[in-house]
């Protein structure tokens, strides 16, 4: 399968267009930009313990020497018969190839869908079937383990995959079967200039082309594509670069991996917009992570609430860190603690940007310019449209805000009442990849069901304050993790009649898995004994529940549907 042409319809391309939300830009072009306007200034570092992680140095390029190796690179896909709209899986870390593999193929028309490190055969077949991946690039080694691996252990129960290519040096790749093709990095010869410039000549890119397929659990057991196109990226790059206001003197640390919007929209398009420094980071650490930040002069990054409130709190790491070229800092995913926010102000005259949004539809965020007081800033986002209120973002006045009622689908426009937010406009995606069978996203008029309750508050009714996710999703160190995959997983096992899976605050990741469970008379059962049953089903390692609590019954209402509610409180 390959992603037609044209994610939007025609007229709303034009009418977005004719408004200034969209331009006929693409994302391919500002590389091309930046290789033009400072070719010979530094451009990517890798990951400080590259070496730890991939049995490789860390490299760093600059405009000129990334360009050449994205061109080499775009050659190889080329050769491999990738055409446009083909859909290629990326299982790659934080380093250069993971960035010179999206530009490469963004160059060709060609589909990344990227997936995260910790996948494993059991997701990896998934999602690769969902999207009908042509091609899957992943490395030799990680942290220890080797993914390619993983991806040839279910290679011939993927129709449509016709190659694995694996970065990694030949030492590495001697144990890993001859099926598949070796890559690393390499400068573009003149005959692969011509060749893609050929290419690229012939079938431009459109600016509403398909450019990536994420990933996203929701509350379902399966997870759901979500096409992007080059319109909305760009779109939403506008509010990513402007609320940090990134210029081409910044250097961007990320922390985050490239497989959603936080990593792609946070990090990586900010840096291509402006022409900055970015330093990858991958896996978290925090020692390389604050080594980072001094050796490389970081000017701003982004990190996990409860990592900032941790950091804020320790004196003895902060008096060792060297945190003296960090501007401002980027937080979200969960609520803010107001004293966090307050205190990174107070004590480092550093603001926290709170960031709120999602692969469907990038949300709000609260800038330190239109949130100066950092309780405001920490608590509210934006309320678009509030009569009488102008915000700095140029989103402001495109994305439409709507809370509405949804038992009743009635508009909500008082203060302290509870409503689910609706979005439109430029930043909203087209809809799910293989939308049969799913609900639909969006509502009679279009506008994106969120999932997420919010509230009207503020002297003037200018903010949002956000309540609770609509649904039961876990949220581990940023990534989502679908309870109904699990219990069914869980209620695979023999013993197990009764299961429910929640979130267990945790102050470094967000939430942790727990299980809870009805068992069978007489029987008896460990966490250990479960995370081990759990572990033969092939499931990505953070999903694994790290408490299980045996019930006699599992509480539930009038309908029979469980009270999460209860469990979470009983915890």
């Amino acid at each position: 399968m390959a992603i037609s042409r044209g994610l939007h319809a025609p007229d709303k391309v034009a009418d977005y267009q004719a408004r200034g939300w969209w331009s006929d830009e693409t994302v391919d072009q500002l590389l091309d930009r930046q290789v033009a306007d400072r070719p010979d200034e530094l451009a990517v570092v890798d990951p400080a313990n590259r070496a730890d992680l991939m049995g490789s140095a860390p490299r760093r390029l600059t405009w000129r020497e990334l360009d050449a190796e994205v061109v080499a690179l775009a050659a190889r896909l080329d050769d491999l018969g990738l055409q446009r709209g083909h859909v290629l899986g990326v299982q790659l870390p934080n380093a250069i190839e993971l960035v010179e593999v999206y530009l490469a193929a963004w160059s060709l028309g060609i589909v990344v869908s990227p997936l995260p490190m910790q996948y494993r055969q059991r997701e990896i077949l998934g999602m690769a079937n969902q999207a009908e991946f042509a091609a899957f690039v992943t490395s030799a080694t990680f942290g220890g383990r080797s993914p390619v691996l993983d991806v040839l252990d279910v290679r011939e129960q993927i129709p449509s995959l016709r190659t694995v290519a694996v970065f990694g040096d030949p030492a590495e790749l001697e144990d890993v079967p001859g099926t598949v093709v070796a890559w690393a990095p390499a400068v573009a010869t003149d005959a692969e200039r011509a060749q893609v410039a050929s290419r690229r000549a012939d079938d431009p890119n459109d600016a509403n082309d398909c450019l990536t397929i994420c990933w996203t659990s929701g509350t379902e057991s399966e997870p759901k594509g979500v096409p992007r196109a080059h319109l909305e990226w760009l779109a939403i790059c506008r509010a990513t670069v402007e609320a940090p206001r990134v210029v081409a003197e910044d250097v961007l640390l990320n922390p985050f991996p490239m497989v959603n919007m936080a990593g792609i929209n946070g990090m990586f398009l900010p840096w291509l917009r402006t022409g900055c420094v970015l330093v990858q980071h991958h896996p978290f650490d925090l020692p390389t992570f604050l080594q980072q930040i001094a050796v490389e002069r970081v000017t701003y990054t982004v990190a996990p609430p409860a990592l900032l409130w941790m950091l804020l709190h320790n004196e003895e790491l902060l008096a060792r860190a060297d945190l003296s070229s960090l501007t401002r800092l980027g937080s979200g995913s969960v609520p803010l603690q107001p004293a966090m926010v307050r205190g990174w102000q107070e004590k480092f005259g550093i603001g926290v940007i709170n960031f709120f949004g999602s692969n469907e539809g990038i949300g709000l965020l609260s800038s330190v310019e239109d949130f100066p007081d950092p309780d405001d800033r920490a608590q509210y986002f934006p309320r678009y449209g509030a009569p009488g209120i102008t915000w700095s973002s140029s989103l402001s006045d495109q994305v439409g805000v709507t809370l509405v009622d949804p038992a009743t689908d009635e508009e909500i426009t008082e203060p302290g009442v509870p409503g689910e937010l609706r979005l439109s406009g430029p930043t909203v995606f087209a809809g799910y990849l293989n939308p049969e069978g799913r609900a639909n996203p969006f509502d009679e008029q279009g506008r994106l069901r969120t999932g997420d309750i919010f509230e009207i508050a503020g002297d003037r009714d200018q903010f949002l304050h956000y309540l609770d996710r609509a649904k039961d999703l876990v949220i581990r160190g940023g990534m989502n993790i679908a309870p109904a995959e699990l219990e069914g997983l869980i209620g695979d096992h023999p013993d197990v009649v009764d299961v429910a899976v929640i979130g267990d605050p945790d102050d470094v990741l967000g939430e942790r898995v727990a299980a809870v469970v009805t068992l069978r008379p007489g029987a008896t059962m460990t966490l250990e004994e479960l995370v081990a049953f759990l572990r033969g089903k092939q499931i990505a390692s953070y999903k694994l529940p790290e408490r299980l609590a045996v019930m006699g019954e599992l509480p539930r209402n009038p309908v029979g549907k469980i009270l999460k509610r209860e469990l979470r409180q009983g915890a």
